[in-house]
């Protein structure tokens, strides 16, 4: 950004201060939003600043960036600067056992999907809200405690020294293991789960090839094998981020890298000279893979003092592409609460959690189901045909019919709205489906019976010159 933000309703909030734990993308991003009304922002994030630090921690799962994200980004005037970082994924590529490839459209003609990377995308947030003057960006000062009793917040350093923070908010936004939860644990009512799915994930990576794509740069490409899958998503560098999913027990499988080599050749083998043979055997082993987690928890507030958004209150499975999304929707959605009550914190933060706790949940169903179906259903052809059922519908029907894949990722129809609408239409489809069916049979009953009297005539001659009769 080029120059500074000027806060709206600066005078009014500038002595309100709200503490954001976690400098990540909802955390940053949040930031933005609190500063553009003018509170005082301090983020407090317990990694090095990742705009200078050379060795980088953290999941690197590369991000598909949808409408949900897009309007919380739009909503602070970061949209244009992030999809000019991002790649359009237009459509799934699905590569069979054969080599065969096919697509899948992800929606209607102009609907995409954004492939960026996580760590640009967290610098361009983080700089973005370094330019207001009313936020404060802490790096390597990590939350030892939080009391809510007491309104303070303890924070260490890494040379061991602590210090305490007072502040009118907390926003925890510091992700699946969030510190800050922890004292939701001890109020009275909170429900909280958490669930590791038996699946990892290894990323490995795809060079370019002649100095350009080595594949088809505008899709999302998928090699599904019902068990397990692999995914490539496009660099702006011309290179694919591939991510494998798999059992953790079929990852211990493979010890060596011939044994790597030769299980790519049986599953993935047109990936093999894309990726490299030496580059597959060695990058297979450079880390563990890795765990996924989901969490859901309710509520998502303390009082006027406090609350969770992204993977804090909600940590989902990255299957359906929307936990950046539904984080960043969470920002959105407070910053409407805030401007429907004034900014009156006691009335935003108690339905902040009546809104997005179902919605939240709903994603993190959504999440698993779409793991099943881009592992396993693309594979089918009657899940092929319904795809066609729904486009074709929608472009006759569109405000009736919508398929689900374009409510949760070309929409901001509520999530948990988004599952109901999408039984209804299911079984008002699949009545449909059905019906036709059950008329195509009757048709062809009724063609058949009047082509009977001359096909049994034929029987009768053939009965009388062979003697039956």
């Amino acid at each position: 950004m080029s120059s500074r933000p000027s806060p709206q309703n600066y005078e009014s909030e500038k002595t309100k201060k709200v503490v954001i734990v976690g400098g990540g993308l909802v955390g940053a991003l949040n930031a933005c939003f609190f500063a553009k009304r003018g509170f005082q922002v301090e983020v407090y994030e317990a990694r090095k600043d990742i705009r200078t630090a050379k060795d980088v921690r953290g999941r690197s799962i590369n991000l598909a960036l949808s409408h949900r994200g897009r309007q919380a980004l739009k909503a602070v005037g970061m949209e244009d600067r992030v999809v000019s970082k991002g790649i359009p994924m237009n459509a799934r590529m699905i590569h069979s056992l054969s080599g065969k490839k096919s697509s899948l459209p992800y929606g209607k003609t102009g609907q995409y999907i954004l492939s960026v990377d996580r760590a640009k995308l967290n610098q361009i947030l983080l700089s973005a809200a370094s330019q207001y003057p009313n936020v404060k960006l802490n790096f390597e000062e990590k939350l030892q405690h939080y009391s809510v009793e007491k309104g303070l917040l303890t924070f260490i350093r890494p040379d061991s020294s602590t210090f305490e923070v007072s502040h009118d908010l907390v926003v925890g936004c510091d992700g699946a293991f969030s510190t800050v939860r922890k004292q939701f644990m001890r109020q009275p009512r909170f429900d909280y789960s958490h669930v590791y799915i038996p699946h990892g994930y290894m990323e490995l990576t795809m060079p370019p090839k002649n100095g350009g794509f080595a594949m088809e740069p505008n899709f999302l490409h998928i090699w599904p094998r019902n068990t397990f899958m692999m995914i490539a998503l496009p660099n702006l560098n011309k290179s694919f981020t591939c991510t494998l999913f798999m059992p953790f027990e079929e990852f211990e499988k493979l010890t060596t890298g011939d044994e790597v080599l030769q299980f790519f050749k049986k599953y993935f083998p047109d990936s093999i000279p894309l990726i490299g043979i030496e580059a597959l055997k060695r990058d297979y082993f450079r880390l563990p893979a890795q765990a996924m987690i989901s969490v859901k928890c309710s509520s998502f507030h303390i009082g006027a003092k406090c609350v969770l958004m992204g993977d804090a209150a909600h940590a989902v499975v990255p299957f359906y592409g929307q936990g950046m999304n539904a984080g960043f929707e969470d920002c959105i959605v407070f910053d409407e609460l805030l401007d429907q009550f004034n900014n009156d914190l006691s009335k935003c933060l108690p339905e902040f959690s009546r809104l997005r706790v179902p919605d939240d949940h709903a994603i993190s169903d959504l999440a698993m189901y779409n793991y099943v179906e881009m592992r396993k259903h693309v594979n089918s052809k009657w899940f092929v045909f319904r795809k066609y059922v729904d486009n074709f519908l929608h472009f006759c029907m569109p405000n009736t019919i919508v398929p689900l894949y374009t409510m949760v990722t070309f929409t901001r129809i509520r999530y948990h709205k988004v599952i109901k609408r999408h039984k209804w239409q299911s079984k008002v489809i699949n009545s449909m489906l059905f019906v036709m069916g059950v008329l195509a049979t009757i048709t062809g009953a009724v063609m058949l019976f009047n082509y009977l009297p001359k096909s049994l005539l034929t029987l009768e001659l053939y009965n009388w010159n062979f003697g039956f009769k």
